[in-house]
């Protein structure tokens, strides 16, 4: 009983305690509430912000991923969203400039344009002047429609040649159907299907092309084929077009025939694989239903194997005759490269020819009347090697102006920079300087005034890093004058009417392009100094306006140029190297060994990055989605400061060239600001190549992080015309190979971690040099890095969307390096 009695007993009080819990949670349970939801938001926040990178702005010595899309201040942030759909896209025009109509001196200014859906030529002077070539852009024939690829009137502007059906073959060559089409007749006639390329002659009627490696020539008089040039064109045999080779790294386009001035002549190159090795691409992804791989075979010579074969041969097209220049002259160093062919006189051709390792430059006149060879002069290279060009320019004999016989203008090493000179005449050994300094003359002369006597030439006078419009006139060597205002950073190109009276001049940067036609020879100027300083300005033909109204809506971060000290050489002279660096949004200089560093590289000779035009690319993106300063140096071995700059890498490349790098990287470690663990490299194609070789030569102590694309790993594979002009072969230069070679894959592995990435599909530089460098991974058991092969892709990485993917995976994977996600492996 005791126990039943104390329970009710206690009932009062017990109902008492729960009345007065309950009158305080309703008022504590909206609080508690509150509170919990408060935090969990807080606690997602923070969630989110690990998953996407959201920075909240806080100033602690932490690294964080920034917010992606606004700066702290509200602004817009760049992004591969806004990069890949053109919104910082530039856009700038090119006018085909054409003879008067009239085919005389007077320059009228006219260019084909093809707007509003028809070809047509128009006047810089004249607004009002139209004359319709083609009112459509396309066309039918014989009841099936085409589309016009490409479009080049004859000389007399009576005929046009059209390109259809444009199937795309290596770098710079195609294969597609042309057409003649006569305006006053309005017909259209086939040439032929499957042509390589097809050109005028200057009398407007005849044609040469090129059909399965032989040349013909079509009559538009008789609408026929009238002669065959050559018939020994096979799979090994080229006639008028470059193999692969003479396409990629000699001619750089897809032309290998040259009509004579009045087109009496056409000169050609016979171009001989027989003896060249054979490469064989495998494609595994080019139609779903194959299960074996489509291989295809490509003759690559490859260092020190077997060059192709090469002759000038001339045709005579009155005499329907042909002839075979001596261009080796019995040389012993059979076959030589023949780098370039330019008619200086009506019967008379010029031609460039080097040794296989560009040491010795000869310039050969061939006497088409004649059919004689004779060596003008020889250059010995001095230490360095000969570049390919092709900028030589014919000067007409004119004795009303002076000039009493034919001549042409060269570029040369004059006290180790390149310049322009003349000689006259065209057999003269002894050139005429027309420019000096320590400057250089870049891409050689743009054009001639045979009136005035002027040259306009882009130098780089002012600064390396800057191109700017120059002339000289050539009765007035070393008087360099200024066409574009150099008080102001920039970088312009520009292109020429036909009697150099006016002229597209093209604004690239450092700020927002813009284009305008100006009157060279105007006796009135600009009010107002804008690009030109000669001449005056007709109109613009584009100022980018909405370029310009997206760059207010963006917070795009700045880049700044600058050269840094690198150091002393071995010989105690201080080495200097161009540069610029992107600075990430919303940078604090008073944050302690915070932002991390992605340096961008190609560094191979003669080359250029740091060069002062406008744009917002995937270098911005990395600034401003990673928060991170982006660095470009062009160390040693690169171009446009001269020949000791550049030729000091020869037989030893890879080298020097990451000596630089890795002495850049060590100035930014040196910054309060800048984390020193990460700092990484990335290259693509040299680039790829110098990556890997910085982070063999770094070992770790700079380079924590490296991005390699599509590089070269051992010269041996590389092509013989590009790898021999630095390196020699490898008969003459075996330890240099193998010192240039990517082979300390040890070293390269104290890296925290590297990425490698290749299409296989590459014809350029084979996928054969990613796979040795796995294979020495392999060897050596290392393990911390990544790869990414992306099938049939050749050197630029597009089959299949490739290219969105190969940026996209550099991105996240630097966002991974500079976030800590990386474990080293060995």
């Amino acid at each position: 009983m005791n126990n039943s009695s104390n329970g009710y007993e206690s009932i009062p009080d017990e109902s008492l305690r729960i009345r007065k819990r309950d009158s305080l949670l309703r008022y504590t349970r909206p609080l508690f509430i509150i509170t919990l939801l408060v935090w969990g938001i807080v606690v997602l926040l923070k969630i989110i912000q690990n998953f996407t990178g959201i920075n909240d702005g806080n100033s602690d010595d932490k690294y964080h991923l920034p917010n992606p899309l606004v700066t702290n201040d509200g602004s817009l942030k760049v992004s591969f969203e806004n990069v890949r759909n053109g919104t910082f896209q530039p856009v700038y025009h090119s006018l085909q400039w054409i003879k008067n109509v009239n085919n005389n001196d007077d320059d009228n200014g006219l260019y084909l344009t093809d707007a509003n859906n028809t070809f047509a030529i128009r006047s810089v002077f004249d607004k009002d002047y139209e004359q319709v070539l083609l009112n459509s852009k396309t066309f039918k024939y014989q009841g099936s429609n085409f589309s016009v690829d490409s479009l080049v009137a004859s000389p007399n502007l009576e005929q046009l040649l059209i390109r259809t059906n444009t199937v795309s073959n290596w770098r710079h060559s195609t294969f597609g159907s042309y057409f003649v089409y006569d305006k006053n007749s309005e017909v259209f006639y086939l040439i032929g299907d499957n042509i390589a390329l097809a050109e005028w002659s200057p009398n407007s009627y005849d044609i040469a092309f090129v059909q399965d490696n032989d040349i013909y020539i079509y009559s538009t008089k008789a609408h026929s084929v009238v002669n065959r040039v050559t018939d020994d064109g096979s799979s090994q045999i080229f006639n008028g077009k470059p193999d692969w080779v003479y396409e990629e790294e000699v001619f750089e386009g897809d032309r290998a025939l040259w009509w004579s001035i009045d087109g009496s002549y056409l000169a050609f190159a016979r171009i001989d694989e027989t003896k060249v090795g054979e490469f064989i691409l495998p494609y595994y992804v080019q139609h779903e239903d194959d299960i074996y791989p489509e291989m295809r075979t490509i003759k690559y010579p490859k260092s020190g194997t077997n060059n192709p074969d090469i002759d000038i041969l001339i045709y005579d097209t009155y005499h329907k005759s042909t002839f075979k220049a001596d261009i080796n002259l019995g040389s012993k160093i059979s076959p030589v490269l023949l780098t370039e062919v330019i008619w200086v006189g009506n019967d008379t051709v010029l031609a460039k020819t080097t040794d296989r390792s560009s040491d010795i430059l000869t310039v050969l006149l061939i006497n088409a009347k004649e059919q004689t060879t004779n060596t003008a002069r020889v250059h010995s290279s001095d230490d360095g090697w000969w570049e390919i060009t092709h900028t030589t320019m014919f000067i007409p004999s004119d004795a009303s102006k002076g000039r009493l016989e034919d001549g042409y203008i060269d570029v040369l090493p004059i006290n180790g920079y390149n310049h322009l000179v003349y000689f006259t005449p065209s057999n003269s050994s002894k050139p005429i300087v027309l420019t000096e300094g320590s400057w250089e003359v870049v891409n050689g002369p743009s054009v001639f005034d045979n009136e005035t006597g002027d040259i306009y030439f882009i130098g780089t006078k002012k600064s390396s890093t800057e191109r700017h419009i120059y002339g000289v006139n050539i009765n007035s060597p070393k008087k360099v004058y200024e066409v574009t205002d150099t008080t102001k950073p920039g970088v312009f190109t520009i292109s020429f009417s036909s009697g150099a009276k006016a002229a597209l001049l093209t604004y690239m940067g450092p700020s927002i392009p813009y284009q305008k036609i100006v009157d060279l020879k105007a006796i009135q100027k600009d009010s107002e100094i804008r690009g030109n300083t000669k001449g005056r300005t007709l109109y613009y033909l584009e100022e980018n306006d909405i370029l310009q109204e997206n760059m207010k809506k963006y917070s795009v971060p700045v880049k700044t140029f600058d050269s840094l000290h690198l150091g002393n050489d071995s010989y105690g002279n201080e080495v200097i190297a161009n540069s610029f660096e992107i600075v990430p949004n919303d940078f604090d200089p008073k944050r302690k060994d915070y932002y991390p560093v992605f340096f961008y590289a190609y560094g191979g000779p003669n080359s250029q990055q740091v060069l002062q035009t406008f744009s917002v690319g995937f270098n911005e993106v990395v600034a401003s989605q990673l928060g991170a300063f982006v660095v470009v140096v062009d160390g040693r071995g690169t171009g446009f400061k001269g020949q000791n700059f550049r030729s000091i890498v020869r037989d030893n490349l890879g080298d020097l060239e990451a000596v630089d790098q890795i002495a850049a990287a060590s100035i930014y470690a040196s910054k309060d600001y800048i984390d020193a663990e990460k700092i990484s490299l990335f290259g693509w194609s040299y680039g790829g190549y110098l990556t890997l070789k910085t982070l063999e030569k770094d070992g770790g102590e700079h380079f924590k992080y490296g991005l390699s694309v599509a590089p070269v790993t051992d010269w041996r594979f590389y092509d013989s015309v590009y790898t021999e002009r630095y390196m020699h072969t490898p008969q003459e230069n075996s330890e240099g190979y193998f010192k240039s070679s990517v082979h300390n894959v040890t070293n390269i592995a104290e890296a925290k971690r590297f990425l490698l990435m290749h299409g296989t599909g590459d014809d350029n530089v084979h996928f054969q040099n990613s796979l040795k460098f796995l294979d020495l991974l392999d060897i050596k058991g290392i393990e911390n890095y990544d790869v990414h092969v992306f099938p049939d892709s050749d050197h630029s990485i597009r089959f299949h969307n490739a290219n969105n993917i190969v940026y996209d995976k550099l991105l996240n994977w630097a966002k991974q390096a500079f976030n800590g996600d990386f474990v080293k492996l060995r």
